[in-house]
């Protein structure tokens, strides 16, 4: 039997906790910590009994400090384990990446560049576009040098989806008419036009990113808030207390 699906309008977080569900953030230290700040003055200011603050994935690649990210969630997790951080598909592909330097993947084509200078390696673009495979076994060995076990280990920990309240957070989104409970983990940091084509409600509100909109798009059945961090210098959240439900965003420098 199919299960009763749920309005945006409708749904409700979790008694006396408040989410925050941060969307890609794409190596822009900046936005992220100005982002935590802006979390941390509204739990000061209006208390609440509990909280979570939930990452949704694409960490790394295409803004300048994917390793200061790295670092500051890794940080922030030791702290308080109520920082929850989803997997991206661009956190697993620079995972890809270390394991064998493929110059035709998606680390090299889309922003990892910019995460291998973070750790001071270069990967120069041309490495890619000229085909010069040796240049990126070159550069690949000294990024794996460079990068930390712990980045490696945090990356590989990163679960797909969570879920509170009326809430299904995940990277990218779910395949319609699949239970939540039986997504595909590809689906879960890939998927994109059968998703967004879906106008009917899902068993929960689905909170993701992975699409970049120019600001946080609400519809009946999900929430996107993606808004291209790394070049936008906008970094935007949903917040979630009970039934009331609302948009968070910091600004800082464009790309």
């Amino acid at each position: 039997m199919t299960e009763p699906g749920i309005s945006f309008y409708e749904a409700r977080g979790p008694q006396g906790m408040r989410l925050y569900a941060i969307g890609d953030v794409h190596g822009r230290l900046d936005l992220l910590t100005a982002m935590h700040r802006r979390i941390e003055a509204e739990l000061s200011q209006r208390p609440s009994t509990d909280w979570r603050v939930i990452h949704l994935g694409d960490y790394v690649d295409r803004g300048p400090d994917s390793r200061g990210v790295i670092d500051f969630l890794i940080d922030a997790q030791r702290r308080d384990p109520r920082h929850l951080m989803l997997a991206g598909n661009h956190d697993l592909g620079f995972l890809d990446f270390l394991d064998v330097p493929d110059p035709d993947g998606l680390f090299m084509r889309y922003g990892g560049v910019q995460t291998a200078l973070s750790y001071g390696v270069s990967l120069t673009a041309n490495a890619y576009w000229f085909g010069k495979a040796e240049t990126v076994r070159q550069g690949h060995a000294a990024l794996v040098e460079a990068v930390p076990q712990n980045h490696v280990e945090f990356l590989r920990s990163l679960p797909f989806s969570v879920t509170f309240g009326d809430f299904f957070f995940c990277h990218a989104g779910i395949r319609p008419g699949v239970a939540l409970e039986s997504q595909s983990l590809q689906d879960l940091i890939w998927i994109r036009e059968v998703f967004h084509d879906h106008t009917g409600l899902h068993p929960k509100i689905v909170v993701h990113g992975h699409t970049p909109v120019p600001k946080a798009e609400i519809t009946g059945n999900r929430v996107n808030v993606d808004t291209l961090a790394w070049q936008s210098g906008n970094l935007t959240a949903l917040v979630v207390d009970g039934a009331d439900k609302h948009i968070l965003t910091v600004t800082g420098e464009r790309a």
